[in-house]
């Protein structure tokens, strides 16, 4: 028997064109009730990341793969196929890596590899929507001879920055900042300068602020304004806006904002012509507004949500929906005079005429730093399996 455990050092949230490093360590454990002890023996181990792609039959029409399916292993078989077994199609696959061949632990013995990648920066991000899916797997493969070939899966995310792709770095390495004390291989410090990039172009993107102004009104007149800072932010930040209806002729009894994100198949995917958009609400405020000058409201945009993107196959918008509840009447017949002769009390009406309208916001979600995304991750750093 031996124990096969891999480990994302740094978390399982990943920006593409970051090196994605896991160490995988092999061992052969020694019981302590166990009377014999043998070594254990490996043929080979091997390596290699992989984004499977799964969409909903009934919302999304698909050409046929051109993959063929490995859903049965043979016996002696010795082709690693990562994604094996697995449902959807595989759209992104990096060249696989041999670990080692013919390993051998006596009882009690480890030994533990390093495996390294940069994450494509033209696929598309991690995705569960309610139309198709985007995951990304680390496969590690291992066998033993003359028997079926195991398959260890590590999940992780990937959050996908635009503008990444184009940057250059400078060739001349003199003019930037390093630590003479520190020894660190070329790839690593490409890989610690382009979270850099990302993190400052996030701050950059999602600090500029601007007073955006909106009037809010009716068929029948004005109900107030509504005012927002910016409409660009990152994951984990919050929505913030405010209302003010101390100058609207429409008296506004109640108020909801909803943070959506607006799913959409491309054209020539859609399985009905006009099908309709799926929408997720991540976050909602309501409140009764009447006889309120102003108000506001906070919404976060969850670490776990995925940011804006298109993809040849599905669009991901965000959006602010608002929806509000105006009376028919003026603000003064909305309460009435109680019969009391020495006190005045007022009231609620029992009936009141009502109109109802909705208004749509689009806003832009960015990523945020991945180390950030990792500690609200659903995944987990270790994994591991039994041979």
């Amino acid at each position: 028997m031996i124990e096969v455990l891999a480990k994302l050092g740094r978390g399982p949230v990943f920006l593409a064109g970051e090196v994605l490093e896991c160490v995988i360590t092999f061992t052969n454990p020694l019981s302590a009730s166990s009377t014999s002890a043998s070594s254990e023996m490996l043929a080979w181990a091997s390596a290699q990341i992989h984004c499977q792609f799964h969409a909903s039959e009934n919302r999304v029409a698909l050409p046929p793969s051109d993959g063929s399916k490995h859903d049965v292993q043979a016996e002696n078989e010795t082709v690693f196929v990562p994604n094996r077994g697995e449902r959807g199609q595989c759209i992104l696959s990096t060249p696989p890596k041999i670990l080692f061949c013919d390993l051998r632990l006596d009882p009690g013995e480890s030994k533990s590899y390093s495996y390294c990648e940069t994450l494509p920066v033209d696929g598309p991000p991690s995705f569960r929507g309610q139309s198709v899916k985007y995951v990304y797997k680390l496969t590690i493969g291992c066998q033993r001879v003359n028997s079926p070939i195991k398959l260890l899966r590590v999940p992780f995310r990937v959050l996908v920055l635009h503008g990444l792709k184009d940057y250059q770095f400078p060739q001349d390495e003199a003019v930037a900042p390093s630590n003479p004390f520190l020894e660190e291989e070329e790839g690593l410090k490409k890989d610690s300068r382009l979270a850099d990039l990302a993190t400052e172009l996030l701050m950059v993107a999602t600090s500029r602020r601007s007073l955006h102004l909106y009037n809010i009104s009716n068929t029948r007149g004005k109900v107030g304004t509504f005012c927002i800072f910016k409409t660009v932010y990152k994951i984990g930040e919050d929505v913030i806006g405010t209302f003010n209806f101390s100058e609207g002729d429409i008296p506004c009894l109640q108020f909801s904002v909803s943070l959506q994100t607006e799913e959409s198949i491309q054209e020539e995917f859609q399985r009905r012509r006009g099908q309709p958009v799926s929408f997720t609400v991540h976050a909602r405020h309501q409140e009764s507004c009447l006889h309120t000058a102003q108000s506001s409201f906070s919404l976060p945009i969850p670490l776990s949500s995925t940011p804006g993107f298109t993809t040849n196959i599905v669009s991901l918008k965000w959006r602010l929906h608002f929806e509000f509840v105006t009376s028919g009447e003026s603000a003064g017949t909305c309460l009435v005079r109680g019969n009391q002769l020495e006190a005045v009390t007022w009231a609620g009406v029992e009936q009141m005429e009502v109109d109802t309208f909705s208004w749509d916001l689009p806003i832009k979600v960015l990523p945020t730093n991945p180390i950030l995304a990792s500690y609200v991750s659903q995944f987990s750093s270790t994994n591991s399996i039994t041979i």
